[in-house]
Order: structure tokens, then C-alpha cells, then sequence
């Protein structure tokens, strides 16, 4: 019965957002919480500090969600003190979740996802998942608007990122057998996850910021296991009209495609770090 609800309420709300044709812009800021293991005899605790403040920065990231009824689009504001340069830079961009543009058309069920990885451009393309929001009742305040709370379980496939710089101390190396030894991904079970959305029917548009959407109202809040995404500005039918658009640049692939090409580079990047000599210490990365 809440579903037959939530279905009636989203179509009228979407319904009466089409007739009203409006646009907007909505900025989101995005935190993700990580566990820093940063080892090493020979590492300098200066260097320590260091590299966990320039991974901290990497994981705080601010989003555009340029949206309308039908379709929107969301980037990321890339910002001139972000780390880069050189392989750690790019390694902190993988592992955080690199730019690029997504694009929702949740009139459609489609969306399109254009992202960089390792020098390469990929298109996305693939139908839009629905999640099976449940209605809580729960209100609060989120600025000036009046937010209801929903939620959702999601079953993911989390993966344990481990990036050595060199190889492990010797007795390190000792206790473990070479399956372990400097990993760069180590794969982890299949877990469920309570997503925790906040949505607000004062915007009536069934959009949301990265791959949230299908609640009768602007998402302005996400708690995704480790990531939160918290909207903090809302520009309604700017002075300027904004054209959103599906991007086109990239290898077309699908999510499965797209994610079996991670997964074998991946594999490739750990076997390279296993071969690979250096410094021993390390950092350790669980989301």
C-alpha cells in the first residue's frame, strides 16, 4: 500500500512539474568517510600527514545538478586545489570517483554517464534502476524547505581498496602468503546497504543528485553507507535557460561492460604492484 502511494504521489507531483516546465540548479556538497592505514617504518610522519590530508580532500567533492522535469544533468565542480598530477593524483581520483557528467532522463528510464579512466573516455549508456523507496513520515528542515525523509536497501558488490606504495615490511610479508601480499583491490561480499534520502515536494521533479531519483520531489539529502550528499544552494528557472543534454563523447559500453573493464584493470594494476619494488609502507582504503 505505501508503494501504490508513493507511485500515486510521484505521478501527480511529476505531472504538475511538467506542466509548470520550470528549470533549475541545485549545488550539492559530498563527504565520504575513510579509513586511513598508512604504514611504514621508513615513512616520515610528516609525509603521513600529508598524504592523509590530500586523501581527505579528494574524497570532499561539490556537485551542479542542473534539472528539469524530464532530464538532468550532474557534474562536478572541479576546483584548482584539488589533488593531482603524477599517479598519486590520479589514483586518488579513482578511488574517490572521478568527474564526468551524468545524465537522467527519468521520463525515459535511461541515463548516460560520460567519465575519464585511465586516459580513457567511456559513455555509460543503460536503463536507470529504480530503488523501492519506503516512505517514513519523517520531516525536517533543509534551508528553506520542507524535507521528507525516505529510504531504501540496496544489495552492492563494495570492494576493499588497498594502495602499497612498494612492498610490505618483511615480516609483513611473512605472516601473509602471496594472495595477499601488496593487493591493490580486494573484493569483499555482496552487502546490503539502507540508503536515506531526504526529498522535498516544494520542487516537484523526480530528480536527484549522481543515480538517486524516482521520489515525488527534489532529493536534497543522501546517505549512501560512507557518502553523503547534502544540497546547499537551489537556483529555480534561472535567467539563463539551461540546456540539458545527453552528453555523446566516449566508448559507448554498458554498466556491465564498463564494470568488467574496471575490474580487469584492476586485476592488472595489482599484479604490476606485486612485481613492483619501492619503499615498504602502505595505505589502506575501506569504504
Amino acid at each position: 500500500m505505501n508503494h501504490i502511494k508513493y507511485w500515486v504521489l510521484s505521478v501527480l507531483f511529476t505531472s504538475l512539474s511538467y506542466a509548470q516546465g520550470f528549470q533549475g540548479i541545485a549545488y550539492y556538497q559530498s563527504k565520504t568517510s575513510v579509513d586511513f592505514n598508512i604504514g611504514g617504518r621508513d615513512m616520515p610522519e610528516a609525509q603521513k600527514k600529508m598524504i592523509q590530508e590530500r586523501m581527505k580532500r579528494a574524497f570532499e567533492k561539490t556537485f551542479e545538478l542542473h534539472f528539469a522535469p524530464a532530464a538532468s544533468i550532474y557534474k562536478e565542480q572541479v576546483s584548482l586545489d584539488q589533488p593531482g598530477g603524477g599517479g598519486g593524483g590520479m589514483m586518488f581520483s579513482m578511488m574517490s570517483g572521478g568527474g564526468g557528467t551524468y545524465y537522467k532522463n527519468v521520463q525515459e528510464g535511461t541515463y548516460s554517464n560520460e567519465t575519464e579512466t585511465f586516459g580513457k573516455i567511456f559513455l555509460i549508456q543503460d536503463n536507470l534502476k529504480p530503488l523501492a523507496w519506503t516512505m517514513t513520515g519523517e520531516t525536517k528542515k533543509i534551508g528553506n524547505y520542507t524535507c521528507y525523509k525516505a529510504t531504501a536497501v540496496r544489495a552492492v558488490d563494495t570492494t576493499q581498496m588497498t594502495f602499497r606504495m612498494g612492498r610490505p615490511p618483511r615480516e609483513e610479508a611473512q605472516k601473509k602468503d602471496s594472495t595477499q601480499t601488496n593487493s591493490l583491490f580486494q573484493e569483499k561480499k555482496p552487502t546490503e546497504i539502507t540508503i536515506t534520502a531526504w526529498y522535498t515536494m516544494d520542487i516537484p521533479v523526480a530528480q536527484g543528485p549522481a543515480h538517486y531519483w524516482g521520489l515525488p520531489g527534489l532529493i536534497m539529502e543522501v546517505s549512501d553507507d560512507r557518502t553523503v550528499l547534502l544540497c546547499n544552494k537551489i537556483v529555480l528557472n534561472p535567467a539563463e535557460k539551461i540546456e540539458i543534454k545527453a552528453p555523446s563523447k566516449g566508448k559507448k559500453v554498458s554498466q556491465a561492460e564498463f564494470d568488467q573493464i574496471m575490474k580487469d584493470k584492476m586485476k592488472e594494476m595489482s599484479e604490476r604492484f606485486q612485481s613492483g619494488g619501492g619503499r615498504s609502507g602502505s595505505i589502506m582504503i575501506r569504504q
